[in-house]
Order: C-alpha cells, then sequence, then structure tokens
C-alpha cells in the first residue's frame, strides 16, 4: 500500500510542476495520450489505487486541485491496465469546472452523482 501511495505522491508532484510550467492543453494532452498498459489487467485493484491517491493528497504539502489529482489517478489507473478517462465537467450558474475520472461510466474518484452535477465537457 505505500508503495502506492508514494507512487501516487510523486504523480502529484509531477502534474503540480507540469501544470506550472505549461497550460491546461498540455496537461489535457498529456493525460489523453498516456496508454493502457496491456500487459497488466489489475481492475481489482482499482479501489487501492484510488485510496493511494486520497491518502497522497492528505500528505500533499498543498491543496491538490481536482484536475491535478484526477490526471495522477488517471495515468496511474492506466499503468495497471486499467482503461480509465480523466473527466472535465463545468456548470453554468454559478459557475464551476470540475475534473473527476470515470472507468466503464463509473465514477471511482469522487461521488457517484458527480455526473449530475456538471455538464460534461470532455472525457480522455
Amino acid at each position: 500500500m505505500w508503495f502506492r501511495v508514494l507512487q501516487a505522491y510523486l504523480k502529484l508532484i509531477y502534474f503540480d510542476l507540469y501544470l506550472a510550467r505549461t497550460n491546461f492543453a498540455s496537461l489535457y494532452y498529456k493525460v489523453r495520450s498516456y496508454p493502457v498498459n496491456r500487459d497488466v489487467s489489475s481492475r481489482s485493484n482499482l479501489k487501492q489505487i484510488c485510496a493511494a491517491v486520497d491518502m497522497a493528497c492528505i500528505w500533499y504539502w498543498k491543496e491538490a486541485l481536482c484536475l491535478q489529482r484526477s490526471a495522477a489517478t488517471t495515468c496511474i489507473l492506466r499503468q495497471y491496465g486499467v482503461p480509465a478517462k480523466m473527466v472535465i465537467g463545468a456548470r453554468q450558474m454559478p459557475f464551476k469546472a470540475h475534473a473527476w475520472v470515470e472507468v466503464d461510466g463509473h465514477v471511482v474518484n469522487d461521488k457517484a452523482y458527480t455526473p449530475e452535477l456538471y455538464g460534461v465537457l470532455e472525457r480522455c
């Protein structure tokens, strides 16, 4: 478990620095083009990976934003052979944007009703 927490913590740092150097479009492309590892199939670890990312966010020295957290979760899940998709959504009034991760159309790193609160703009 601690290995996965460390892995998640390092991914949070990576995407934090990546966002500081580039823009949203670059991050979007990075996540979208991140390959699913076909040699590993461990969907049974899905909850453990999401829990590890949550734990890493608790220990992160600053607030991990939903975009950073979802990008890290998506990429780690794909490393373990899970075809995860990062979803970007927004609502109009009051305006608010949010990012979460889905696997087979089900939210895995947020509340199950999250897609009902936001109009989906993109799945990558």
